[in-house]
């Protein structure tokens, strides 16, 4: 059997690609500005995450030219030119723009994708997202229109946007409706711990709209795994521990909602990370994307599909973190 039979799945976007419901976020790999890539981790530790997450049934890494100046794409690409091409699963790539203000041009959209197809070493990428929603001197209409034009000389399969409001993702909704492209994603922020979207519109225009959430730093940045306590006094890698959360009165705080992820996990034997994804995945239309710095995370992070939590686990979760909506 496939090791997708039995996971749940998302449509990235109107009549999308279909895929596992849960992607791997690759911001740390790389990166030794905010990660500890290069101490904590090796190369050869996020390879094994790599082959791990496919052989797990996932399929959908999310990267960036930003993340790790480009380092990020470039070991993507290593990675999937040394996996057999005899491999049922094989990597669906979802990479991004950074509108920088020297990008003044449409033809600079196509420059940077080129780029980034060179680093992947692909002549194409399933998903193509604009990192940030601002504008300089290339309008938003116009990096639409690129980025539509793209989709239609084949080296982009979709659109997407992130972080995006509800309103920017309108109109960048609008833009690319006027070529005949959807917009399949926005991604954002989204976790039990950051649930500012379901009240701020950008949930319910995104169901309005059909765009699929990528939910980024859906474990918040490991809050949610239980490593961290006020107990353990264990201090995160990388710029993290800047975080106030992960100070000893910020981890106190958030003990109800640890310790319930826990309770929940050991009932089904799963661990309190893949409850939280888990939880996220059951909001319908929300594809979490979290982190794997090594083997271990990564087939943690499958284990978050393939099962369901109960309405009343679902509802419990969310009255436990109503107050970070």
């Amino acid at each position: 059997m496939s090791p997708t039979a039995n996971l749940q799945t998302v449509t990235l976007g109107p009549n999308g690609m279909v895929v596992p419901a849960l992607g791997v976020g690759t911001w740390a790999w790389g990166d030794s500005l905010f990660w500890d890539y290069g101490k904590a981790y090796s190369d050869s530790d996020l390879h094994a995450a790599f082959d791990a997450t496919l052989d797990n049934g996932l399929t959908l890494f999310d990267t960036a030219e930003i993340y790790g100046f480009g380092q990020s794409e470039r070991l993507i690409g290593q990675f999937m030119q040394q996996r057999p091409q005899q491999t049922d699963q094989k990597a669906i790539v979802a990479t991004k723009y950074f509108p920088l203000p020297w990008r003044f041009s449409k033809q600079s959209v196509a420059e940077a994708l080129s780029a980034s197809l060179d680093r992947l070493q692909v002549a194409s990428v399933a998903l193509y997202q604009v990192h940030q929603p601002v504008s300089f001197l290339l309008s938003q209409k116009d990096l639409m229109q690129a980025l539509a034009a793209e989709v239609k000389r084949g080296r982009l399969g979709a659109v997407g946007v992130s972080n995006y409001s509800a309103t920017q993702m309108r109109e960048a909704h609008g833009y690319l409706a006027a070529q005949g492209v959807p917009l399949a994603v926005n991604q954002v922020q989204y976790s039990l711990l950051h649930r500012q979207l379901e009240t701020n519109g950008v949930i319910a225009t995104a169901r309005e709209l059909g765009v699929t959430i990528l939910a980024y730093s859906p474990l918040a940045q490991g809050l949610l795994t239980g490593k961290y306590t006020p107990e353990a006094d264990l201090k995160p890698t990388g710029a993290r521990w800047l975080d106030p959360r992960f100070s000893q009165s910020g981890l106190t705080k958030l003990m109800p909602v640890i310790q319930t992820l826990r309770e929940i996990g050991e009932r089904r034997d799963r661990t309190p990370a893949q409850v939280a994804l888990n939880w996220l995945v059951a909001q319908g239309n929300v594809m979490p994307i979290p982190g794997a710095k090594n083997a271990r995370q990564a087939a943690q992070n499958a284990g978050a599909l393939g099962w369901q939590l109960t309405t009343d686990e679902l509802e419990r979760l969310d009255r436990l973190t109503q107050r970070y909506r």
